[in-house]
């Protein structure tokens, strides 16, 4: 594949300490990273990571233990990834619309024993906390900066630290040989179809050798502004946009959330180059009225997953050019569609990465011919550029990787030059609005309703062509349901995105004779009633992050 630019990066810089140290002895005083109107350099992202690392190491914090955090998109985010990469723990980012038993969960799966949180969520802890025994310590970030109010931690009984007390550390460099580039650095939950969402072990490179991938096949340049406004406990965020402007000397900008009415406001404010968009985010965009201005832009390239049909007219009317990649969470970079790429090929999702084989393979793990559709699988001949593995679930790892393939669950296809073109999820997952829902979850959750006695979870397609979630009950004998007083249940005990838009109360659910549930005939009858079918926004019942 073409490189449009090849970077030097030291193999002794590529953990997520030392990229810092190499990046910030590099850079300086050059801004790195942009949040509103604050701004960090390279020099100072070094400095406070530095402190960070050491605040944790004080306050009893060993190499190798697991440190989760959740709160909001923030720079202190990004900096405890780093500064956790520093001291040799393991980051665990939970979702910020966890709670309830899906938050007690990603706890206890993932033995964290600290957890850092904005202080405004600390109450969904207090609710699970004698759930999660584990949990010794407590870290409150405030966030509206300074120091945190203690007192909203009083009930707790784990220690509590205030955030910016850690900073009080020196900000001297730590050893250099802490963290190896094969080491175990960040855990990320991977939406669970069979069972509960798995914890994905990703080694220090992975994270950096997949940022030197992007920056070279994308030619991102110093002066180049990469954007992100998806949340940065999700893997896009952090792989397509954090890490590679770090590698590539330029700067970052990180936004609160999405928001279509205002995105290209902030794109002309930071004077952006380089974005990513998953899902309907692009739809979105797309629907927003057509401006003079839509022109009125420094963008270059605008990743998109996946890409749609009018691809070539977003092109066109924003004066920009899409990329795209295909990618897994549970294993990493697999291609990349650069601009380089013919037009014809604009449709796939590229070529693979680097040390990245490829094979298409049918359900008894035969390879298939150019342009038939099967199981997308991968292999790697490069050391620690994918996944270690899924945590505390070999069996789960050894299927995955069977006769030495990587088994993506996804179907699609490559044509006789290589490209890979994704064809549909095999998974029995769901995608929503960017997130990766467990239809397992949902369904656990929605049983622990006292009238429940069956449910099964799936997607169906809605108005902007992106998956909802549906769930189809029975319910227990002599007893009735009210669709809103389940997603009321629901409500309490999920994240918000995961909140089914629309539920069936049904007689029975159709099973296969070893009892497996037959979603396919239940979503396939769905899609053709779906307007007859109960639903929770036609209902005005309003699920966002705002009110649950």
């Amino acid at each position: 594949m073409k490189r449009q630019r090849i970077l030097d990066v030291p193999k002794d810089a590529r953990t997520l300490g030392n990229i810092v140290r190499h990046k910030a002895q590099k850079n300086g005083d050059k801004t790195y990273l942009r949040f509103g109107e604050r701004e960090i350099s390279y020099r100072e992202f070094h400095e406070i990571t530095n402190r960070l690392a050491h605040g944790l190491q004080n306050i009893g914090i060993k190499a190798g233990q697991h440190i989760a955090f959740m709160m909001d998109n923030k720079p202190e985010q990004l900096l405890l990834y780093f500064a956790i990469g520093k001291m040799g723990g393991v980051s665990i980012p939970v979702n910020s619309a966890a709670k309830g038993e899906l938050f007690v969960y990603y706890l206890n799966q993932s033995d964290s024993v600290v957890l850092i949180s904005d202080a405004g969520l600390i109450d969904r802890f207090q609710a699970i906390e004698a759930q999660c025994p584990n949990i010794t310590k407590v870290i409150l970030l405030n966030e509206a900066g300074g120091a945190a109010d203690l007192s909203v931690g009083a009930a707790l009984q784990a220690e509590v630290y205030d955030y910016q007390s850690l900073l009080d550390a020196p900000a001297e460099d730590l050893p250099d040989d802490i963290a190896r580039i094969s080491d175990f650095a960040i855990m990320m939950y991977t939406s669970g179809t069979t069972g509960p969402s798995k914890g994905n072990m990703v080694p220090h490179g992975r994270l950096i050798c997949g940022a030197i991938d992007h920056v070279e096949i994308f030619g991102y340049q110093p002066e180049d502004v990469l954007y992100t406004c998806l949340p940065l406990f999700h893997g896009n965020a952090l792989n397509t946009s954090a890490i590679p402007a770090l590698v590539a000397d330029a700067t970052l900008v990180i936004s609160p959330r999405f928001s279509a009415s205002r995105f290209w406001d902030e794109i002309r404010e930071y004077g952006v180059t380089a974005f990513s968009l998953l899902g309907a985010m692009v739809n979105f965009l797309w629907a927003q009225p057509e401006s003079p201005r839509d022109k009125d832009n420094k963008v270059r390239l605008c990743m998109m997953v996946p890409v749609p049909d009018f691809a070539r007219a977003f092109e066109k009317r924003y004066d920009l050019k899409v990329t795209s990649v295909y990618a897994l969470s549970d294993y990493g970079f697999i291609t990349l569609l650069s601009p380089e790429h013919p037009p014809a090929k604009w449709k796939s999702a590229g070529l693979a990465a680097t040390g990245m084989v490829i094979s298409i393979r049918d359900d008894d793990d035969n390879a298939l011919p150019a342009n038939t559709p099967g199981e997308i699988c991968a292999r790697c001949d490069v050391p620690w550029i994918t996944s270690l593995g899924y945590y505390k679930m070999p069996e789960a790892t050894v299927a995955a990787n069977r006769n030495q393939w990587f088994h993506t669950g996804d179907r699609g296809y490559l044509d006789e030059d290589g490209y890979i073109y994704f064809v549909d999820r095999k998974k029995d997952a769901i995608r929503r609005r960017g997130e990766n829902i467990s239809s397992y979850e949902v369904e656990q959750i929605v049983l622990g309703h006292a009238a429940v006695e069956d449910v099964a979870a799936y997607a169906v397609r809605s108005e902007m062509s992106e998956d909802e979630v549906m769930v189809s009950v029975t319910c227990k004998e002599g007893m009735t349901l009210d669709p809103a007083d389940l997603i009321r249940h629901c409500a309490a005990n999920m994240a918000y995105f995961m909140v089914p838009r629309y539920v069936e109360i049904l007689p029975e659910l159709p099973r296969t004779m070893t009892e497996k549930v037959e979603k396919y005939k239940l979503k396939q009858s769905a899609q053709e009633r779906l307007d007859d079918i109960w639903d929770r926004e036609a209902a005005g019942i309003i699920v966002n992050r705002h009110t649950n």
